[in-house]
């Protein structure tokens, strides 16, 4: 066993534990300077409203043999936390990777007008079209 590891290597990213720190934030009772005490400066504050902060948290693990060894995704946490005009915590939002992957997208197909024939009548046209050009350049 020389290069075996007893402990899974675990790489993280941001605020380790976010979603047990998240439960001491309480809306409408905790304010900036709480939020800070337990969760550290905002990896982001919103660029339109400055009272909006976005803490974030990345683990991945190494996988499996059956995975060939590519890094899995273990956690991928956000937390939104709004403010009001006085700075008490007005609201809370925590997306873990379950609720992130959940988005619906159109069903609607759109036509492609530019290309009505197939890739090979297309192929031929623009060999032709080039042959012509060569004889022309040639005569």
């Amino acid at each position: 066993m020389l290069n075996c590891q007893k402990n899974r290597v675990i790489k993280s990213h941001g605020i380790i534990f976010l979603e047990k720190r998240e439960a001491l934030v309480k809306p409408n009772f905790s304010n900036k300077n709480d939020v800070i005490e337990i969760l550290g400066e905002p990896h982001v504050k919103s660029i339109t409203h400055e009272d909006t902060w976005l803490y974030i948290e990345r683990t991945r693990i190494r996988g499996s043999m059956h995975k060939l060894g590519k890094n899995v995704l273990l956690n991928n946490n956000v937390l939104v936390v709004k403010f009001n005009k006085y700075g008490v915590v007005q609201e809370k939002l925590f997306y873990d990777k379950n609720k992130m992957n959940k988005h619906e997208f159109s069903k609607e197909v759109t036509d492609n007008v530019i290309k009505k024939g197939s890739f090979l009548n297309s192929f031929l046209s623009s060999l032709k079209a080039k042959m012509n050009q060569n004889r022309s350049l040639e005569k």
